[in-house]
């Protein structure tokens, strides 16, 4: 009986944690949905009994999507990735840690790369200034509006590194990623570009402290900063952004989204 009433307690306080969420989970035995179990199995408490249930059949439901997946299908590599981490924890839940040192472990491979191979690994195409971003269309807009570049020729000044200037920031960066002494001076911002534009990413700091970093459309960036507190701005697409942060450790900022499907 105690057995029992300690079930029914986890299921009505997992229910409970959900609803708080917004997410009902209440006809998740019945789901043949893998990204709604998949879901459950990250949100749900550890203790909850139908985590029994739903972890072998989303497995199973992700074997077979990936057996019956058509070639060229963009979402086996997820289910693969799924799968895996399934076989080694109870969900596909990353934490934050865990992230940061997925986005570390890809920074430290892209830049050892370019300081074995030299600057022929960066691939950059320059912009004119007269290049225009196409703004994509609404249900309410019948012609596209036009964005002038105005930041093209800065752009291209920033991306125009010599390899001698690229060779030592790329050392820098590099013993930065490796660096996990807490009392630094400095640390690593990356900048994530998803719009469909290039963009500059100013950081300005206390006094004259004032970084610039161009970043390509769908690319990233990085830059080692003095720790402190920055304003960061940039023209996105001919949006404004602006962002008051405090860098005491890395940090990854990611910007615009784009507008391809």
């Amino acid at each position: 009986m105690k057995k029992i009433f300690l079930i029914f307690s986890a299921i009505l306080f997992v229910n409970f944690s959900a609803q708080k969420k917004g997410k009902d989970y209440s006809e998740i035995l019945k789901s043949k949905n893998i990204y709604e179990i998949n879901a459950f199995l990250r949100d749900a408490h550890p203790d909850d009994p139908r985590r029994s249930v739903l972890k072998p059949r989303v497995m199973e439901m992700m074997k077979d999507y990936i057996k019956n997946a058509k070639p060229g299908d963009t979402k086996v590599k997820q289910m693969q990735d799924w799968l895996a981490m399934l076989k080694r924890r109870p969900s596909t839940k990353i934490s934050f840690e865990e992230m940061n040192a997925n986005i570390k472990k890809k920074q430290i491979a892209k830049y050892q790369k370019e300081l074995q191979v030299g600057q022929a690994a960066v691939v950059y195409t320059p912009s004119t200034p007269q290049n225009v971003y196409i703004a994509p269309t609404t249900p309410a807009t019948t012609t596209a509006a036009a964005i002038p570049d105005t930041e093209a020729s800065e752009f291209n000044m920033l991306m125009a590194e010599n390899p001698v200037e690229h060779k030592n920031k790329t050392v820098k960066i590099l013993n930065s990623l490796f660096d996990n002494d807490p009392n630094a001076k400095e640390c690593i911002v990356m900048i994530e570009n998803k719009s469909d534009c290039n963009i500059i990413v100013r950081m300005e700091g206390v006094g004259i402290t004032k970084y610039r970093l161009p970043v390509p459309a769908h690319g990233d960036n990085s830059v080692v900063v003095q720790k402190g507190d920055y304003l960061f701005t940039s023209i996105v697409c001919g949006a404004q952004y602006a962002s008051q942060k405090t860098i005491q450790k890395p940090l990854m900022v990611a910007l615009g989204s784009s507008a391809k499907k």
